[in-house]
């Protein structure tokens, strides 16, 4: 295995680095134009990919253009407009909630606080940082996706399993000023190089710190389980 940093904060430093150079125009895949679309889009990208996501929402943004047209909506053609998506089914229902607490709550605007959005049907801590960073300006803390979860717990930045304890974890060690960034890089490098099932460890700049690497280790520190 590769031999990481003498210990976490140092491990993550050194990661940061060498992700910022080899993904210097990293960023938010997800297409919109304003927040409540921001708001829409993150919603619909749980347990989806952000390319099918994208190609579903460049129709629905042209039909539904405010909180007011979601609160309306009819949630079986909301459901048939959002079809192809993860759970479109659950997801019509959160989004005409959506609509309806952004007009009763917050006058039609998405809200700019963690609370406020997170009380918000089907948006968690995650999707609430996302908005809050690319909405708002505003960096509460640590987008912990499935890439950011994998991908620090193989390097050994992370310990816990959970994405929240993930985020408590990674607010200690990163600088508050790489917290929206790191996201970005490792969700650039998780699609790149250190996917779920087979990760290309011959093409990863991370190899020779990484405690997890095939290449010379038997463990998976992301999952516990030895490599096939």
């Amino acid at each position: 295995m590769g031999t990481p940093r003498s210990d976490r904060e140092a491990q993550a430093a050194e990661v940061l680095d060498r992700l910022y150079e080899e993904y210097p125009d990293s960023t938010i895949s997800l297409n919109f134009s304003n927040r409540l679309e921001l708001l829409v889009a993150v919603v619909l990208s749980a347990q989806c990919t952000d390319e099918r996501v994208n190609e579903v929402t460049e129709e629905l943004f042209e039909k539904y253009r405010s909180a007011e047209d979601f609160a309306a909506a009819d949630e079986a053609e909301l459901a048939d407009d959002i079809y192809g998506i993860t759970f479109h089914n659950n997801k019509a229902g959160y989004l005409k909630s959506i609509g309806e607490t952004l007009l009763e709550e917050h006058e039609g605007e998405v809200p700019d606080t963690m609370a406020e959005l997170t009380d918000l049907s089907g948006v968690g801590r995650k999707t609430a940082n996302v908005v809050l960073q690319h909405g708002h300006d505003v960096v509460e803390g640590v987008v912990v996706d499935t890439h950011v979860q994998r991908i620090s717990r193989r390097l050994g930045i992370a310990e816990e399993e959970s994405p929240t304890k993930i985020e408590r974890e990674l607010m200690d060690l990163v600088p508050e000023s790489d917290w929206q960034q790191f996201t970005h890089l490792f969700i650039s490098h998780g699609r790149a190089v250190c996917t779920a099932r087979n990760p290309d460890c011959e093409a990863c700049v991370l190899e020779d710190i990484c405690p997890s690497s095939k290449l010379d280790g038997d463990v998976d520190l992301a999952s516990g389980e030895t490599w096939n």
